[in-house]
Protein backbone atom coordinates (compact mmCIF):
# COMPACT_ATOMS: atom_id res chain seq x y z
CA UNK A 1 0.00 0.00 0.00
CA UNK A 2 0.70 3.46 -1.03
CA UNK A 3 2.40 5.92 2.03
CA UNK A 4 0.78 9.18 3.02
CA UNK A 5 3.84 11.15 2.86
CA UNK A 6 4.91 14.92 3.35
CA UNK A 7 8.46 16.32 2.66
CA UNK A 8 9.49 19.55 3.80
CA UNK A 9 12.21 21.07 1.31
CA UNK A 10 14.20 24.00 2.76
CA UNK A 11 15.85 24.83 -0.59
CA UNK A 12 19.13 27.06 0.67
CA UNK A 13 17.42 28.61 3.45
CA UNK A 14 18.19 28.74 7.27
CA UNK A 15 21.20 28.35 9.54
CA UNK A 16 22.14 25.53 11.18
CA UNK A 17 21.08 26.97 14.62
CA UNK A 18 17.78 27.83 13.14
CA UNK A 19 16.91 24.82 11.26
CA UNK A 20 17.88 22.85 14.67
CA UNK A 21 15.42 25.28 16.40
CA UNK A 22 12.81 25.07 13.30
CA UNK A 23 12.95 20.99 13.85
CA UNK A 24 12.27 20.65 17.48
CA UNK A 25 9.45 22.98 17.27
CA UNK A 26 8.04 20.34 14.16
CA UNK A 27 8.89 17.46 15.72
CA UNK A 28 7.52 18.27 19.58
CA UNK A 29 4.34 19.94 17.73
CA UNK A 30 3.57 16.64 15.62
CA UNK A 31 4.23 14.27 18.50
CA UNK A 32 1.50 16.36 20.78
CA UNK A 33 -0.83 16.91 17.62
CA UNK A 34 -0.91 13.81 15.18
CA UNK A 35 -2.66 11.32 16.20
CA UNK A 36 -4.88 8.70 14.36
CA UNK A 37 -2.75 9.18 11.23
CA UNK A 38 0.28 7.25 9.87
CA UNK A 39 1.62 10.04 7.74
CA UNK A 40 5.39 9.90 7.38
CA UNK A 41 7.53 13.05 7.59
CA UNK A 42 10.72 13.87 5.57
CA UNK A 43 12.66 16.63 6.38
CA UNK A 44 15.39 17.88 3.66
CA UNK A 45 17.10 20.18 5.06
CA UNK A 46 21.02 21.63 3.31
CA UNK A 47 23.93 19.57 3.02
CA UNK A 48 25.95 20.92 5.84
CA UNK A 49 22.84 20.27 7.81
CA UNK A 50 21.70 16.66 7.36
CA UNK A 51 23.61 15.12 10.18
CA UNK A 52 22.85 17.50 12.72
CA UNK A 53 19.22 17.42 11.82
CA UNK A 54 18.81 13.81 11.58
CA UNK A 55 20.32 13.16 14.97
CA UNK A 56 17.70 15.46 15.98
CA UNK A 57 14.40 13.80 14.54
CA UNK A 58 13.12 11.02 17.01
CA UNK A 59 14.01 7.33 15.57
CA UNK A 60 12.09 4.87 14.78
CA UNK A 61 8.66 6.87 14.24
CA UNK A 62 7.24 9.05 11.22
CA UNK A 63 10.00 11.35 10.80
CA UNK A 64 12.94 10.71 8.16
CA UNK A 65 15.51 12.52 7.03
CA UNK A 66 16.15 13.44 3.48
CA UNK A 67 18.89 15.37 0.95
CA UNK A 68 17.71 17.72 -1.96
CA UNK A 69 20.06 16.40 -4.45
CA UNK A 70 22.94 14.19 -5.23
CA UNK A 71 25.96 13.56 -7.46
CA UNK A 72 25.23 10.38 -10.20
CA UNK A 73 28.82 9.40 -9.38
CA UNK A 74 30.05 7.16 -6.35
CA UNK A 75 33.27 8.82 -6.05
CA UNK A 76 36.13 11.04 -7.38
CA UNK A 77 36.96 14.72 -8.36
CA UNK A 78 34.29 16.27 -8.25
CA UNK A 79 34.83 19.53 -6.04
CA UNK A 80 31.83 21.01 -4.40
CA UNK A 81 29.46 17.63 -5.08
CA UNK A 82 27.84 14.93 -2.84
CA UNK A 83 27.37 11.45 -3.77
CA UNK A 84 24.44 9.32 -2.84
CA UNK A 85 26.82 6.72 -0.56
CA UNK A 86 27.73 10.20 1.50
CA UNK A 87 24.49 10.70 2.32
CA UNK A 88 23.47 7.35 3.25
CA UNK A 89 26.51 7.65 5.78
CA UNK A 90 25.19 10.62 7.77
CA UNK A 91 21.49 8.81 7.60
CA UNK A 92 19.58 10.17 4.76
CA UNK A 93 16.74 7.95 3.89
CA UNK A 94 15.51 9.98 1.02
CA UNK A 95 16.68 12.56 -2.01
CA UNK A 96 15.11 14.61 -4.24
CA UNK A 97 16.01 14.10 -7.42
CA UNK A 98 14.64 16.22 -10.96
CA UNK A 99 13.66 19.52 -8.70
CA UNK A 100 12.32 22.09 -11.17
CA UNK A 101 14.99 24.72 -9.90
CA UNK A 102 17.54 21.73 -10.45
CA UNK A 103 16.57 21.45 -13.81
CA UNK A 104 16.33 24.97 -14.72
CA UNK A 105 19.15 26.95 -12.95
CA UNK A 106 21.08 23.58 -13.42
CA UNK A 107 20.27 22.29 -17.00
CA UNK A 108 19.77 18.54 -15.35
CA UNK A 109 18.04 16.59 -18.24
CA UNK A 110 16.00 13.62 -17.99
CA UNK A 111 19.47 11.57 -19.19
CA UNK A 112 21.47 12.58 -16.10
CA UNK A 113 18.63 12.31 -13.95
CA UNK A 114 18.47 8.54 -14.97
CA UNK A 115 22.05 8.23 -13.28
CA UNK A 116 21.20 10.09 -10.11
CA UNK A 117 18.39 7.96 -9.84
CA UNK A 118 20.39 4.57 -10.25
CA UNK A 119 23.20 6.23 -7.84
CA UNK A 120 20.48 6.74 -5.27
CA UNK A 121 18.86 3.21 -5.27
CA UNK A 122 22.74 1.78 -5.51
CA UNK A 123 23.18 3.55 -2.28
CA UNK A 124 19.60 2.57 -0.51
CA UNK A 125 18.17 6.10 -0.91
CA UNK A 126 14.75 6.68 -1.62
CA UNK A 127 14.24 8.68 -4.60
CA UNK A 128 11.75 11.51 -4.86
CA UNK A 129 11.65 12.31 -9.04
CA UNK A 130 9.96 15.52 -9.75
CA UNK A 131 8.04 15.81 -12.98
CA UNK A 132 6.05 19.20 -14.17
CA UNK A 133 5.46 21.58 -16.63
CA UNK A 134 6.01 24.77 -16.82
CA UNK A 135 3.09 28.12 -17.41
CA UNK A 136 4.37 28.23 -21.03
CA UNK A 137 3.91 24.42 -21.88
CA UNK A 138 0.18 24.24 -20.02
CA UNK A 139 -1.00 27.21 -21.99
CA UNK A 140 -0.06 24.99 -25.18
CA UNK A 141 -1.72 22.16 -23.85
CA UNK A 142 1.11 20.22 -23.66
CA UNK A 143 1.39 19.06 -20.15
CA UNK A 144 0.77 15.43 -20.29
CA UNK A 145 3.07 14.95 -23.04
CA UNK A 146 5.64 16.64 -21.44
CA UNK A 147 5.60 14.79 -18.32
CA UNK A 148 4.84 11.30 -20.48
CA UNK A 149 8.36 12.16 -21.70
CA UNK A 150 9.96 13.31 -18.48
CA UNK A 151 8.91 10.26 -16.81
CA UNK A 152 9.92 7.85 -19.73
CA UNK A 153 13.26 9.24 -20.07
CA UNK A 154 13.85 9.91 -16.44
CA UNK A 155 12.31 7.14 -14.58
CA UNK A 156 10.79 4.19 -16.58
CA UNK A 157 14.21 2.72 -16.99
CA UNK A 158 14.43 1.23 -13.91
CA UNK A 159 13.58 -2.20 -12.90
CA UNK A 160 10.00 -3.09 -11.14
CA UNK A 161 12.12 -3.78 -7.89
CA UNK A 162 14.08 -0.47 -8.33
CA UNK A 163 10.86 1.57 -8.91
CA UNK A 164 9.06 0.34 -5.59
CA UNK A 165 11.71 2.39 -3.59
CA UNK A 166 10.61 5.79 -5.87
CA UNK A 167 8.28 8.20 -4.46
CA UNK A 168 7.03 10.51 -7.77
CA UNK A 169 6.45 13.93 -7.17
CA UNK A 170 4.40 16.23 -9.33
CA UNK A 171 5.24 20.40 -9.82
CA UNK A 172 3.32 22.30 -11.61
CA UNK A 173 6.62 24.88 -12.17
CA UNK A 174 3.98 27.70 -12.85
CA UNK A 175 2.75 27.39 -9.29
CA UNK A 176 6.12 27.04 -7.34
CA UNK A 177 7.04 30.81 -5.59
CA UNK A 178 4.48 32.11 -7.02
CA UNK A 179 1.67 32.04 -4.87
CA UNK A 180 -0.16 30.52 -7.72
CA UNK A 181 -2.11 26.92 -6.75
CA UNK A 182 -2.98 24.18 -9.25
CA UNK A 183 -6.92 23.46 -8.19
CA UNK A 184 -7.42 19.94 -6.54
CA UNK A 185 -9.01 19.00 -9.80
CA UNK A 186 -6.14 20.36 -11.35
CA UNK A 187 -3.50 18.01 -9.32
CA UNK A 188 -5.70 15.45 -9.23
CA UNK A 189 -6.02 14.96 -13.10
CA UNK A 190 -2.37 14.94 -13.74
CA UNK A 191 -1.54 12.68 -10.36
CA UNK A 192 -4.42 10.18 -12.26
CA UNK A 193 -2.19 10.45 -15.52
CA UNK A 194 1.10 9.69 -13.71
CA UNK A 195 -0.22 6.78 -12.08
CA UNK A 196 -2.15 5.75 -15.36
CA UNK A 197 1.58 6.14 -16.99
CA UNK A 198 3.42 4.10 -14.44
CA UNK A 199 0.45 1.47 -14.64
CA UNK A 200 1.57 0.75 -18.32
CA UNK A 201 5.46 1.27 -17.96
CA UNK A 202 5.20 -1.39 -15.22
CA UNK A 203 1.51 -3.11 -13.88
CA UNK A 204 -1.28 -1.67 -12.08
CA UNK A 205 -0.23 -2.95 -8.79
CA UNK A 206 3.10 -0.98 -9.35
CA UNK A 207 1.24 2.15 -10.00
CA UNK A 208 -1.49 1.66 -6.70
CA UNK A 209 1.48 1.10 -4.56
CA UNK A 210 3.59 4.32 -5.93
CA UNK A 211 3.01 7.25 -3.35
CA UNK A 212 2.96 10.64 -5.65
CA UNK A 213 3.49 13.96 -3.75
CA UNK A 214 1.44 17.47 -4.95
CA UNK A 215 4.73 19.93 -4.96
CA UNK A 216 2.97 23.09 -6.07
CA UNK A 217 2.59 25.52 -3.50
CA UNK A 218 0.68 23.54 -1.01
CA UNK A 219 -0.06 25.31 2.04
CA UNK A 220 -1.90 24.47 5.30
CA UNK A 221 -4.79 26.46 4.06
CA UNK A 222 -5.19 24.40 0.68
CA UNK A 223 -3.31 21.10 2.00
CA UNK A 224 -7.05 19.14 3.43
CA UNK A 225 -8.81 19.87 -0.23
CA UNK A 226 -5.71 18.74 -2.12
CA UNK A 227 -4.75 15.52 0.03
CA UNK A 228 -8.41 14.42 -0.12
CA UNK A 229 -8.06 14.10 -4.16
CA UNK A 230 -7.54 10.45 -4.85
CA UNK A 231 -4.62 10.17 -6.31
CA UNK A 232 -2.84 12.74 -4.16
CA UNK A 233 -0.91 10.79 -1.52
CA UNK A 234 0.78 13.95 0.05
CA UNK A 235 2.88 17.24 -0.63
CA UNK A 236 6.23 18.03 -1.49
CA UNK A 237 6.53 21.39 0.51
CA UNK A 238 8.69 24.52 0.23
CA UNK A 239 7.94 27.90 1.95
CA UNK A 240 5.63 26.66 4.30
CA UNK A 241 8.01 23.49 5.37
CA UNK A 242 9.98 26.83 6.67
CA UNK A 243 7.30 27.50 9.50
CA UNK A 244 6.84 24.95 12.06
CA UNK A 245 2.91 26.03 12.86
CA UNK A 246 2.06 26.15 9.20
CA UNK A 247 4.36 22.69 8.14
CA UNK A 248 2.40 20.97 11.17
CA UNK A 249 -0.92 21.75 9.69
CA UNK A 250 -0.21 20.59 6.69
CA UNK A 251 0.91 17.23 8.38
CA UNK A 252 -2.45 17.44 9.95
CA UNK A 253 -4.42 17.67 7.03
CA UNK A 254 -4.64 13.66 6.76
Amino acid sequence: MRKNLVAGNWKMNMTLQDGLALVSEITNMVQDEVTGSDVQVVICPPFPFLSAIGKQLPEGGRFHLGAQNCHQKESGAYTGEVSARMLQSVGAEYVILGHSERRQYFREDNELLSQKLKAALAAGLKPIFCVGESLETREADDTFNFISQQLKEGLFHLSNEEFDQVVVAYEPIWAIGTGKTATSAQAQEVHAFIREQIARAYDAEAAENTTILYGGSANAQNARELFSQPDVDGGLIGGAALKSRDFTEIIKSF
